[in-house]
C-alpha cells in the first residue's frame, strides 16, 4: 500500500514536470514568433534565450533561498535596546523606516516647541546616566 502510493507521487510528479516543460517550449516558440517581425529571426532568438535565463535565473534564486533561509540570531528581542531593534527595523525594512524618519521629521517642523522638549529631555536622560 505504501509502495503504491509512493508510485503515484512519483508519476504524478513526472506528469507535473512533462506538462512544465511542454508548456515552457510552447511558450518559447510563440514568443519567438510574436518578436521575429519586431526584432528580425536572430534578435527573436537572442531574446528567448535570454528570457530562458532570467527564468532560470529567477527559478534558481527561490530556490537557493528555500535550501537556506535566513538565520535567525539567537539573542532575544527583549534582550535587546530599542536602538539596536530599531537600526535592525531599519535595515530590514528601509522603505517602512523611510516612511517613519518623514513622518517625525514632519511633525518636527509643524512643532519646534515640541521638538525642543523632546531633545532637552533625552539629553537630560543622558546626562544623568553619565
Amino acid at each position: 500500500m505504501i509502495l503504491k502510493r509512493a508510485l503515484y507521487y512519483v508519476v504524478a510528479a513526472v506528469a507535473l514536470a512533462a506538462t512544465a516543460v511542454v508548456c515552457v517550449v510552447f511558450l518559447a516558440m510563440a514568443l519567438h514568433a510574436a518578436l521575429i517581425p519586431a526584432v528580425g529571426e536572430a534578435w527573436a532568438g537572442v531574446l528567448v534565450a535570454a528570457a530562458a535565463a532570467l527564468l532560470a535565473g529567477a527559478i534558481g534564486m527561490v530556490l537557493l533561498m528555500m535550501a537556506s533561509p535566513p538565520r535567525r540570531h539567537h539573542k532575544r528581542d527583549q534582550d535587546k535596546d530599542l536602538s539596536s531593534r530599531m537600526f535592525e527595523l531599519a535595515q530590514a525594512k528601509p522603505w517602512v523606516a523611510l516612511g517613519i524618519v518623514g513622518a517625525v521629521a514632519a511633525v518636527a517642523l509643524k512643532n519646534p516647541r515640541t521638538t525642543a522638549t523632546v531633545v532637552s529631555a533625552l539629553m537630560a536622560g543622558r546626562a544623568s546616566k553619565s
